[in-house]
């Protein structure tokens, strides 16, 4: 805030605060207090004489208070910053990273746009320094559906533990770490804890936040024991959480002097963008989208803790809808009745089905259809007939739902063919990865999981095999072909014809239990068509 004052002015306006509203109002306000210099009461309870009340009275009357409005929410955080920002090698190193990299603030300050203001917001109501507005930019660069390495996941990324522990609920249809207003929450009262852990000290406070308060209780108690400073500067952690709160302070230091650094702050309006409508009922995302006039893809990056095609059965049962699209929401919805909401089949048990199949074939869970049918048990007969929610578009067309998240992480070429793995039982990460001789660690990237996440059968993995199509060490022309045996084919000749390994046959196709191949029976080959012997 910049004010015009005088001293005198300034002593009786100290008590006078600015409100989150004040400062997102658009308009230049003139404030031009009044005080009655007859008034014999006041007079005596400023402990002033009347001729001293008088000059102050005419000097206030003749004195404009200009009060210049924020419209920027980078502004307002860069305003009411507190934390001390010291001038050091470590800090310098990722300040410069920034301010080599513009393009990265103008991507985070996207994502960021519907969020900041209701997170600034809530910063303020808890009397929170404002910095922790940048966590998330340090964390996930203000991706919702961030998913790290450590099972981390959403823009506060929430490992699943500390989720639980903090009220996030996390399920097949609803993952509350990826829920914007829940996870904010939800983080701050985390840092809230964590303050009062390590006595009012922010900077060790979000160290733990970022390693946890164990492993920066332990370091601290070594120095203490040494006789050696406690401060976070002086304290022998990871390298990432080294790195990590320098990062912060580093970026809070350019929002501070952005003129400094010559550098135009990106613009997020000061003022809601988008409000939480209860819909009081589950509903299909593209049923939702339709009713609000917006694209299902941008109701679902407002919403991204909803895992699939429509929002949870149990709850939550809220939505952000921006601003200009909620009276039309509303309205729509209310001429919707909860039957309306969601698009069902009728589906007659046939032999050999069970409940699960049912449910993975139809994009559904078994729980919901046994709730659904009121049944007590996944005992399902031939002949029944179930009611299934089924989503109203094909899956495709939902395109922030983990399962097509997940599709188009897979296809992405991360070598010159790809490997489909059904995943059996005993299969894990490291062994498979072992097997296909790839990096663990790409294996888990190229499917979107962490590497320590539990696989489960039949879930469907990619391997991407060979050197991507242009290196420098990529030779031959790749294929994916099917063949059908034929009669007096056997694995080794299959292998020697098209000049592959009789192992790398059964890998791919799964036959590690099977001691025949069948006539008619159909194989996945990854060949080099240049060197298939004719």
């Amino acid at each position: 805030m910049k004010f015009k004052l005088s001293i005198p002015v300034l002593i009786l306006l100290t008590g006078c605060q600015m409100t989150p509203e004040d400062r997102s109002n658009d308009v230049q306000t003139t404030i031009t207090p009044v005080v009655a210099p007859s008034d014999k009461a006041s007079n005596e309870d400023s402990g002033l004489d009347s001729a001293t009340e008088d000059k102050i009275a005419k000097l206030i009357v003749a004195e404009d208070v200009t009060v210049e409005p924020i419209d920027n929410v980078w502004m307002r955080i860069a305003e009411q910053m507190t934390i001390p920002i010291p001038d050091n090698a470590r800090i310098a190193k990722h300040r410069k990273w920034f301010l080599d990299h513009p393009q990265h603030l103008i991507t985070v300050s996207k994502r960021a746009e519907p969020f900041l203001y209701l997170i600034v917001e809530e910063l303020e109501r808890r009397n929170l320094p404002l910095e922790l507005a940048l966590l998330p930019v340090v964390e996930s660069a203000f991706d919702p559906f961030a998913y790290s390495h450590g099972s981390a996941s959403g823009m506060w990324q929430f490992v699943p533990g500390t989720a639980t522990q903090y009220g996030l609920e996390q399920n097949w249809w609803y993952d509350g770490r990826r829920d914007v207003l829940a996870s904010t929450s939800a983080a701050l009262t985390y840092m809230e804890y964590l303050s009062r852990r390590f006595d009012g000290d922010w900077l060790q406070a979000l160290a733990s936040y970022n390693s946890g308060q164990g492993r920066v209780g332990r370091s601290i108690k070594r120095n203490k024991k040494a006789g050696l400073a406690t401060d976070f500067w002086s304290l022998s952690l990871p390298k990432e959480t080294e790195a990590y709160v320098p990062k912060l302070l580093a970026l809070a230091d350019i929002l501070q002097n952005a003129e400094k650094y010559n550098l135009t702050l990106p613009m997020i309006d000061n003022e809601p963008a988008i409000q939480q409508v209860d819909v009081n009922s589950q509903i299909d995302l593209a049923l939702a989208a339709d009713l609000a006039g917006m694209d299902v893809a941008e109701l679902q990056r407002l919403n991204p803790g909803f895992n699939q095609w429509a929002t949870a059965p149990d709850g939550p049962h809220t939505l952000l809808i921006p601003n200009d699209n909620v009276e039309k929401f509303e309205a729509a919805l209310a001429k919707t009745d909860a039957k309306g909401r969601l698009n069902w089949v009728r589906y007659k048990v046939k032999s050999g089905d069970s409940l699960g199949e049912i449910a993975q074939n139809y994009n559904t869970s078994s729980k919901i259809i046994a709730s659904v049918n009121n049944l007590d048990s996944s005992m399902i007969k031939i002949g029944q007939a179930l009611l299934i929610p089924m989503a109203a578009k094909d899956l495709e067309y939902y395109k922030f739902s983990e399962s097509s998240r997940i599709t188009r992480r897979q296809d992405k070429p991360a070598g010159r063919f790809k490997v489909v793995h059904k995943v059996q039982s005993g299969d894990n990460l490291w062994d498979l990865a072992r097997s296909y001789k790839v990096n663990y660690k790409s294996l888990a990237k190229w499917n979107n999981i962490a590497p320590q996440d539990a696989l489960k059968i039949n879930q469907k993995l990619v391997v991407w095999q060979g050197k991507k199509q242009g290196s420098a060490n990529g030779k031959g022309i790749m294929r994916n072909i099917t063949y059908k045996v034929r009669q007096g084919d056997s694995l080794a000749r299959i292998a020697d014809k098209f000049n592959v390994k009789v192992k790398d046959v059964v890998r791919w196709n799964g036959l590690a239990n099977q001691k025949y191949i069948q006539p008619g029976q159909a194989l996945r080959l990854y060949v080099d068509v240049t060197k298939v012997n004719t």
